[in-house]
């Protein structure tokens, strides 16, 4: 039974003192090749050193060592929320004598020291920590330990000895689409984890291989699907499908380009086990790629936009991280959404299934459309490979516009009328041509067109071939090349910047004359610049340029766009058309796309997506062979 083991991110199991306790979180340490900023897990001071080998750290006397870290709070405030812990201990394994403090972060108050003592592993203690309760609010907690001769800390875990609620048996489905290599090294993490988890017996890996490419062979922890090509939401969906078939209670969507030290996931194991409500959901934040050590997003809303929680917070800083845990303790708002690079999620009771966007979008109308209670926890984070600033093309704005006016016009809870949904198509279309972004113009009136016609096109382009293909023929200048050398320099003909009179009279000039577009041969004298892919939303950064090249965060690719009034002015007449008629006939738009929704985001429908290429289902376990 889980309840009798040390659910470890230790790199090595062992049995903890009590046989009927569970361990709730486990340390977290620094995973080469995922994540090594040690701040982000411990802080040493004095004698004291983590030795990767072992995954522990070594003292000598008057070594210090903190785990008021993003990696290892624990967010006691969460637990009592959501699950009513009242029996909580500290377990520590290692060797020597210590003295050790911990402490409860308070919001607003003095701390509070539950403990403060000196201790001896040899090899291991526990402290009771249970009268945490007498002050039942919102906390943190965490320990520091001083070395008072040599020793070592090999593990520890907040544990209790409360019996789980229920015994989750999680699939972890994986969506990948030709990332051969990415997706057999998880494959390959995953093995190395089940052979030293205790909690082996109640996870199972499935891959849904959209390319069918990656050659993952069956292994006892690991089920490969191979799977038409239908977008995120048909990969997602088919494991989600897969793992019902097979009994399991819970799935975790994830990404196949963002990676997780996989003690998180006994993490949330724990918490679904003690989970006091059957709906409640884990989301996963994200660290950003170029620096690993700052958020993107913790969870996100969605009103109008997509709108990432804690972006910038730096994990490194106990100041932020303790505001962001504290203050993400209250229920999420029912707006709040989890990101498919790591969703766990309750199957039983689910009343919509993904939609079929292909991707962007699915993960926010799944989350809101399902109503659970997301959480998030500390440590439960992944570490992307590419900028999301990277990724961006006329491709994605044609899914993202998409899928925001269908979860504004299909969701009762996210309507906001007529005009507001007529604006988020107008607010994508401007930012475009203001930044003389043309092909992604065109890509942005296939958008609202494809919306228009209602929840019957995206039934018969679940796998969006044609679409792909139309989008394809319109990219020629917006798509990466290889940098060649250095990007062409900036040229300043026109000062925005300035103090002065001159300065002052140009910025209100090219506001009147939205960016150029109404100043005659604008494209032969406006400003040069060259930016960095991550100023790709910042339209102040275009202001005033006619040529615009941008530079990929690890500055190896680029692409240039120019001003043209001739080239757009097609595409703004047709947009004009397309927002009309989107205003004219909302009412009727709407009103398809309510009843459409409950239609396609059903088992019905991905069942027969996934017969048209599927032999016959498995006697055994009722999913496909």
């Amino acid at each position: 039974m889980p309840h009798d083991v040390f659910a470890a991110g230790d790199a090595r199991p062992s049995a903890i003192a009590e046989p009927s306790a569970t361990v709730l979180q486990a340390l977290l340490w620094p995973e080469p090749g995922i994540i090594t900023e040690h701040a982000l897990f411990y802080r040493l001071g004095g004698k004291s050193a983590f030795n990767d080998a072992g995954n522990d750290i070594q003292f000598e006397p008057g070594g210090h060592a903190s785990f008021d870290t993003a990696a290892n709070l624990f967010n006691i405030g969460k637990w009592w929320r959501s699950t009513g812990i009242e029996d909580l201990r500290l377990h520590l394994r290692g060797a020597g004598r210590f003295e050790l403090v911990v402490f409860q972060v308070l919001p607003e108050r003095s701390w509070e020291q539950l403990a403060h003592r000196v201790v001896t592993l040899a090899p291991d203690c526990e402290i009771d920590l249970s009268h945490f309760r007498r002050l039942k609010v919102a906390g943190l907690l965490y320990f520091t330990l001083t070395a008072l001769e040599a020793g070592h800390l090999a593990g520890a875990s907040w544990i209790t000895r409360q019996p789980p609620r229920r015994l989750p048996r999680i699939a972890l489905s994986i969506t990948t689409f030709r990332r051969e290599a990415a997706v057999r090294r998880t494959v390959e993490r995953f093995d190395d984890f089940m052979a030293r988890s205790p909690l082996a017996g109640y996870l199972h890996l499935i891959v849904v291989d959209n390319g069918q490419s990656a050659g993952i062979a069956p292994r006892p922890h690991v089920t490969p699907i191979a799977n038409e090509n239908l977008g995120g939401s048909g990969g997602f969906a088919r494991g989600l499908t897969e793992a019902e078939a097979r009994g399991f209670t819970h799935c975790i969507f994830m990404d196949d380009d963002a990676s997780i030290t996989l003690g998180a996931v006994e993490r949330v194991w724990a918490f679904l086990a003690y989970a006091l409500d059957e709906g409640t959901a884990v989301s996963g934040g994200l660290a950003m790629a170029n620096h690993r050590w700052s958020i993107w997003e913790n969870g996100a809303t969605f009103d109008r936009r997509c709108r990432p929680q804690w972006l910038g917070t730096d994990m490194r800083d106990f100041g932020q991280i303790t505001h962001m845990e504290i203050a993400t303790t209250r229920r999420s708002p029912d707006n709040f959404y989890g990101g498919w690079w790591f969703f766990a999620f309750p199957i039983a009771g689910l009343r919509y299934r993904p939609f079929p966007f292909f991707v962007r979008g699915d993960d926010v109308s799944f989350s809101i459309a399902n109503g659970f209670d997301i959480v998030t926890l500390p440590g439960v984070i992944c570490f992307q490979d590419e900028d999301f600033a990277d990724k961006e093309s006329l491709q994605t704005l044609y899914l993202d516009l998409r899928s925001h006016l269908v979860h504004h016009l299909a969701l009762p809870g996210l309507d906001i009328g007529r005009k507001a949904t007529v604006g988020i198509a107008f607010d994508f279309f401007m930012r475009s041509l203001l930044q003389c972004h043309y092909e992604t113009l065109e890509a942005l009136n296939l958008a609202v067109e494809d919306v228009m016609q209602g929840p019957a096109f995206f039934a018969a382009n679940a796998d969006m071939s044609a679409r792909r293909s139309a989008l394809s023929a319109i990219r020629k200048v917006e798509s990466w090349q290889p940098l060649a050398g250095d990007p062409p320099p900036a040229r300043f003909r026109v000062n925005l910047h300035g103090p002065g009179f001159r300065a002052r009279l140009w910025r209100r000039l090219l506001n009147l004359s939205l960016n150029g577009y109404l100043l005659p041969f604008f494209g032969r004298w406006g400003n040069e610049v060259t930016l960095r892919s991550g100023q790709r939303g910042d339209v102040g950064a275009h202001w005033g340029a006619a040529r615009i090249t941008y530079v990929s965060a690890d500055g190896t690719k680029t692409f240039t766009v120019r001003h043209s009034k001739r080239v757009a002015l097609p595409q703004v007449l047709r947009m004009i058309r397309n927002l009309r008629t989107l205003s004219r006939r909302y009412d009727r738009i709407k009103a398809d796309w309510r009843t459409g929704y409950d239609a396609l985001a059903t088992q019905g429908f991905w069942a027969q997506q996934f017969a048209a290429t599927d032999g016959p289902a498995d006697p055994e376990t009722g999913g496909s062979r």
